[in-house]
């Protein structure tokens, strides 16, 4: 009886093994198979995997678009190897690909990168309404610039100048607060360090103010060489009481009342950015300045210039003297007639 016991017991251990081995014989067929993308024209399918998604409702969904065979065996084996993991974001399949090369992907999170750019002098609500324009961020947007702001952590009550002109990679799963965020952090970053390395004798009480002054000269010039002669020009200016008289600040403080040109109506008008009447630096930046434009405000170069006047070819003519200013201005502004002729670089 003993006998016909162990026996038994041999074979169905035998039977046991050549069922597992099928099993994962099987299993390993399902899992290294070429995906199907025969119903798309593409060679790859974009598949997004919401937040909190689980692998089991996901190989479903791959079977139920023919993209996948045998979605139990593939969760069976997910389940056994610890390979459940699943991160969230916009995945692509490829022909090349089989159900393991697309677990592997899910565990690493290995999510389709997309990129935006902020150039250097756009303002804060010309960055909202850049990201607006991406479908992905329309629910972010619909916050309201006050919330996004709380979400992301900037404590500044106006945001102008906090945000670092840059390009920033973001996925399916990213929204406009982890956008702001980076950005917030890089300028925090890049401004902290500009400032411990500054010059000395700076007409600037805070970080503040230099961050002011490189929004002016970020929006006075596109030439990274002119940035620290203009910053030493309204340097010189601010040493001596005079004032700054830019025309970038009395632009922002027109807002929609700007339309391409400025009066002398407009330059005599009361703002808080008018710098042709009003003394010292506009109350916040006017614009979200390049590490050029703070390195420059921070290290003015030294002179005895004063004014500046566009020279038409991108560039600008630097005097010393309120007399040749003027001589510049008359040179220079008659060349605007000419159609070649650019207030600053293409």
């Amino acid at each position: 009886m003993k006998r016909l016991i162990l026996s038994f017991l041999a074979r169905a251990a035998l039977l046991g093994f050549i069922a597992g081995g099928w099993l994962y014989g099987l299993s390993m067929v399902a899992l290294n198979s070429p995906v199907n993308l025969s119903a798309s024209d593409d060679q790859s399918v974009l598949w997004d995997v919401p937040a909190g998604g689980r692998l089991g409702d996901i190989n479903r969904q791959l079977h139920a678009k023919g993209i996948i065979r045998y979605p139990q065996l593939i969760s069976l084996y997910a389940i056994l190897f610890q390979k459940t993991t699943v991160i969230a974001g916009e995945y692509s399949i490829e022909t090349s690909d089989t159900p393991k090369t697309l677990l592997q992907k899910f565990n690493r999170g290995e999510v389709m990168q997309h990129s935006i750019t902020f150039p250097e002098g756009w303002s804060f609500q010309m960055w909202i309404s850049h990201l607006s324009q991406i479908a992905q961020f329309e629910k972010d947007i619909a916050m309201g610039p006050v919330e996004l702001l709380r979400r992301a952590g900037v404590t500044q009550v106006n945001p102008e100048g906090w945000l670092f002109p840059d390009t920033y990679s973001y996925t399916s799963a990213s929204s406009v607060v982890d956008i702001i965020k980076q950005a917030y952090l890089k300028m925090q970053s890049t401004l902290s360090q500009e400032w411990a390395l500054r010059a000395v004798g700076l007409p600037y009480n805070s970080q503040y103010d230099a961050l002011i002054m490189a929004s002016i000269i970020e929006k006075e010039t596109g030439l990274v060489s002119e940035m620290p002669v203009i910053a030493g020009v309204f340097v010189r200016r601010l040493a001596l009481g005079m004032r700054l008289q830019t025309d970038p600040s009395v632009i922002y403080g027109m807002a929609d009342r700007y339309h391409g040109n400025i009066t002398r109506a407009d330059l005599r008008r009361p703002t808080a950015y008018n710098t042709y009447t009003i003394d010292g630096l506009p109350p916040t930046p006017i614009a979200m300045p390049s590490a050029n434009a703070i390195r420059a405000a921070l290290h003015p170069e030294q002179g005895s210039s004063l004014y500046f006047v566009a020279r038409g070819d991108g560039g600008h003519y630097f005097s010393s003297t309120l007399e040749e200013h003027n001589e510049a201005v008359q040179r220079y502004q008659i060349r605007q007639r000419n159609k070649n002729y650019q207030s600053s670089p293409k």
